[in-house]
């Protein structure tokens, strides 16, 4: 079942690109904004995280931690970090164990059969742990509206 606008935000933990426990509880008294993408490397994603990267000043100024997650493992969310200068923290959800959480699944990227990758999504999370915001993408390549992003982290206050 998706999460919803108005519920606690399920706590996961995963690993970072330093293969240290990072769990979204950590992260309380912040407004979160999970970023899940489907995978390092690509087009849409790369483009995508770099913008959050970009625009990741504009967060911080609204007590906000931009986090994203894809089900690539940290080796390569390390090696595509370093690339692109991203800072703010990539986990692995290379079990799929969030991405199952969260309603996110999807299967057969690019034709892969077998391989579920997880879909194109923000959830923006308060500082008292609830959903606030949720978009995901109709397909792969759609990026979220990044002004209707930040607007909803504005407006938590």
């Amino acid at each position: 079942m998706a999460v919803e606008v108005g519920q606690s935000a399920p706590d996961f933990t995963l690993y970072d690109t330093d293969r240290n426990q990072r769990s979204l509880s950590e992260f309380r008294g912040k407004n979160v904004v999970l970023a899940f993408f489907p995978g390092a490397f690509t087009g849409a994603c790369t483009n995508e995280m770099c913008t959050f990267r970009d625009q990741l000043g504009q967060y911080e100024g609204m007590n906000a931690q931009v986090i994203g997650i894809t089900v690539d493992p940290p080796f390569a969310q390390k090696a595509w970090c370093d690339a692109n200068n991203v800072t703010y923290p990539f986990l692995s959800d290379y079990a799929r164990e969030v991405t199952n959480l969260y309603d996110l699944a999807f299967p057969n990227l690019a034709g892969l059969q077998g391989y579920v990758a997880c879909n194109r999504a923000v959830i923006i999370v308060d500082g008292a742990g609830v959903v606030r915001f949720t978009w995901t993408a109709p397909s792969p390549p759609t990026e979220p509206d990044y002004d209707e992003v930040r607007s909803a982290v504005a407006a938590l206050g």
